[in-house]
């Protein structure tokens, strides 16, 4: 999986090829299934954070915590009974303060994916989350950022530097991360291409971004889209936690936002057909991943 590829040789990923490139093998043990810790859930937006853990959870990661704000704690605690909790301080004006990530430093030392910004609503308080947490993260985990998170580091490509990270921008995050409008060309995928690349490459980071993945070594995929009914409240929190899972696991950061993204979009497509085009909600992506991921793994 280590070939160098441009747009013009992108790898397009089905079933078969996600069967040619399985999943660590599943253990009885939660522990050995990889923690993941999710930091976000403002008392506006708790429900980001929430959708994203259980994400995580549906694609088989084995243990979860919560850092959410402290009004919405015991809420989230009682919602997602499957989490641990840790409550995050609040600014006067309802923001999670970013200096009380350090609440969460012995999840953060523990944790094989850290998912920052679900549920994130202040750009100057993650920005100092971001700086906290980076320090406290350990050598081995994979820091997924989305949301604020994006925002926070645009422009900022040293920002909460880890050893592996993964981005997760909509196309207007995109934007952001780029610094100038996307790409919007004659040929189709290639202008997009370039620019998530181009992303990949300055962020040192693999991206997820539409249907598209990157890898800072020219790697690229394309997913099938997963249909307009993704672009639905809570689809991205959906996405994040997915990947989180998956890099909790044990996947490389490559293999979990490849995986991650293909689960996402069938869960779409399978919605689509059993509900309707639009209309379906975030957490009915969420509960359909583990279904789909069977039905990958068992063809």
């Amino acid at each position: 999986m280590s070939k160098r590829t441009d747009s013009h040789t992108a790898i397009q990923v089905d079933d078969a090829f996600l069967r040619r490139w399985p999943l660590p093998e599943p253990s009885g043990s939660k522990r050995s299934r990889g923690e993941v810790l999710v930091v976000g859930g403002a008392p506006r937006s708790p429900g980001a954070a929430m959708l994203a853990g259980r994400a995580a959870l549906r694609v088989g990661a084995g243990r979860l915590t919560l850092a959410v704000a402290g009004s919405v704690a015991t809420a989230v605690a009682v919602e997602v009974a499957e989490s641990g909790i840790v409550p995050l301080e609040e600014s006067s004006d309802g923001h999670v303060v970013g200096r009380s990530v350090r609440r969460a430093e012995s999840d953060l030392a523990g944790a094989d994916a850290v998912l920052l910004g679900p549920g994130l609503d202040d750009i100057r308080e993650t920005r100092r989350m971001l700086r906290d947490a980076g320090g406290l993260v350990a050598p081995r985990a994979t820091v997924v950022l989305d949301a604020f998170a994006l925002g926070a580091i645009a422009g900022r490509p040293h920002l909460a530097r880890a050893r592996s990270r993964i981005l997760t921008p909509n196309l207007d995050e995109a934007e952001l991360l780029l610094g100038r409008p996307r790409s919007r060309d004659a040929e189709g995928t290639r202008g997009a291409d370039r620019d998530v690349t181009e992303i990949a490459r300055r962020y040192d980071a693999v991206v997820s971004c539409h249907s598209t993945i990157a890898s800072p070594d020219g790697r690229l995929f394309h997913i099938l889209d997963g249909g307009p009914g993704l672009g639905t409240s809570g689809s991205g929190d959906a996405l994040a936690g997915a990947i989180a899972g998956l890099a909790a696991r044990g996947c490389d950061p490559v293999q979990a936002a490849v995986w991650g993204t293909a689960l996402h979009a069938a869960a779409g497509r399978a919605l689509a057909s059993e509900v309707g085009t639009l209309g379906f909600l975030a957490g009915e992506i969420v509960d359909r991943l583990p279904r789909e991921l069977a039905a990958v793994e068992q063809r």
